[in-house]
C-alpha cells in the first residue's frame, strides 16, 4: 500500500481500487483515453491562453512538445520548441 499523503479517506481509497479491479481491460484504456484527452484540453488552453489565437498547427505543435523530446520535434515536425517557446 501507499503510505503517501493523500486527502481521500481510506474507505474510499478501497473502493476506488476495488471499481478498478473490477474494470474489464478495455474499460481501463478507456479510462486512461478519457483522461489523456482532458490533460490534452487542459494543456492546450493553457496554450492558448499564453500564445493567443495562433494557428492550429502551432498550437498542436506546442501541446506535442509538452510530450516529445527536443530531438523527435526537430526530427519529425522541425520544430525546435527551445528556439520556439514551449
Amino acid at each position: 500500500m501507499n503510505h503517501s499523503i493523500s486527502d481521500t479517506h481510506p474507505s474510499i481509497h478501497k473502493m476506488v481500487i476495488a471499481g478498478y479491479r473490477e474494470m474489464s481491460p478495455k474499460e481501463k484504456f478507456k479510462r486512461v483515453d478519457e483522461l489523456t484527452k482532458a490533460i490534452q484540453q487542459l494543456a492546450l488552453s493553457r496554450i492558448i491562453k499564453q500564445y493567443g489565437n495562433i494557428p492550429e498547427r502551432e498550437q498542436q505543435l506546442r501541446l506535442a512538445s509538452l510530450w516529445l523530446d527536443r530531438e523527435t520535434m526537430m526530427r519529425v515536425f522541425n520544430w525546435d520548441p527551445q528556439k520556439e517557446g514551449y
